[in-house]
């Protein structure tokens, strides 16, 4: 049985009606008009049946930005070069970018990850090296990477995430970085979904209208190269994805089966979440979507998987940075839950 398999069969449906009715009892009994307190309530639920327990607290939070480099960028599809991706690599582990500003502000532990970077990164302390390969192949011209190197790619980040569990992290967030991956992130859902490209392709970086119809016109044509490689989920990953996309997805898998909550950020991790579902639907209760971005294809995931975001911010940076801020507001939510006063400890009369 490979570590794939095995994970999958240890994710436990999150569903358990005798502890939802005690969450439920905690957050009616809080000193607040019912129901006063909006989706923060449904956070609670959420994460405590995630965690399998009515009194689940959040006290060590890690944010992984797992780190890659696409063939497909070399289509000119995005604004910045491939190089860029090694360059923001050095910057999140120096501290200077959004996602470590939102980290260290909400004391969120960092963990960046090479699985692909097109650069030797080896002698780089700071850097968590899972490296598979020095980035994946142009999609428009064959497949982006092996089935065995996207088997390998999803089991990275199962590894990645057994480790933050045997630490003690209460929740992680997934991110990533990697020039060309809203364009492997609009073939993998217009794959998954059946949508045509126009409505899963976005400006990503932001690009010009005549290069965003260029983008458009890549992804059609690779879904039609690659139509008869769809027939499993890894096969898909395989065709069109990325290995940071599969490394998160593993991430997710991961995560569920040691009952970690995960929250997701934009298009790209949302991606990854798809594969992560499409392989194993009874990992989604786990995932906790943190917001929608302006991609287009983003709201076509979210629709597809019957999910609504925590938050609409018009963010489209990625790194994790949603992923950060909705983890703040999934800590707010279980502060609430274990830190307000109930009616009868406080002595409040409750409403008729």
């Amino acid at each position: 049985m490979t570590r794939l398999t095995a994970t999958m069969n240890a994710i436990q449906p999150a569903e358990n009606a005798e502890l939802g009715r005690a969450i439920r009892r905690r957050t009616d009994s809080l000193t607040k008009p019912l129901g006063s307190l909006g989706r923060l309530e449904e956070v609670m639920l959420q994460y405590g049946m995630a965690r399998g327990m009515a009194n689940a607290k959040i006290e060590r939070k890690a944010m992984f930005v797992l780190c890659a480099d696409h063939g497909i960028a070399r289509e000119g599809v995005s604004a910045y070069p491939p190089e860029v991706t090694a360059q923001m690599v050095l910057n999140f582990i120096d501290g200077g970018a959004a996602i470590n500003v939102l980290c260290r502000q909400h004391g969120i532990e960092t963990r960046i990850v090479d699985v692909g970077v097109d650069a030797d990164l080896a002698g780089e302390p700071r850097l968590i090296h899972w490296k598979i390969a020095r980035g994946t192949a142009s999609f428009l011209r064959g497949p982006a990477m092996t089935e065995e190197q996207a088997v390998q790619a999803v089991q990275v980040g199962i590894e990645l995430a057994l480790d933050a569990a045997r630490e003690g992290f209460d929740i992680l967030g997934a991110g990533e970085m990697g020039i060309g991956n809203t364009t492997a992130a609009a073939a993998l859902i217009a794959a998954f979904t059946g949508r045509d490209a126009a409505d899963v392709v976005g400006p990503g970086t932001g690009i010009s209208a005549e290069r965003l119809a260029h983008k458009e016109d890549v992804v059609r044509r690779a879904l039609a190269l690659h139509a008869g490689s769809f027939k499993t989920p890894l096969a898909t990953l395989a065709a069109v994805g990325g290995l940071e996309i599969g490394a998160l997805a593993g991430l997710m898998l991961g995560a569920a089966s040691q009952r970690l909550p995960v929250a997701v950020d934009g298009v790209i991790s949302s991606a990854a979440a798809l594969v992560a579902f499409k392989l194993c639907p009874a990992a989604l209760p786990y995932l906790f979507f943190s917001h929608q971005s302006t991609e287009p294809g983003h709201s076509v995931l979210l629709e597809h998987l019957g999910v609504r975001p925590l938050l609409h911010l018009d963010l489209h940076l990625g790194e994790g940075t949603g992923a950060a801020v909705g983890i703040a507001i999934i800590e707010s939510a279980m502060r609430l839950y274990n830190e307000m006063a109930t009616f009868e400890s406080a002595e409040v009369s409750r409403g008729s």
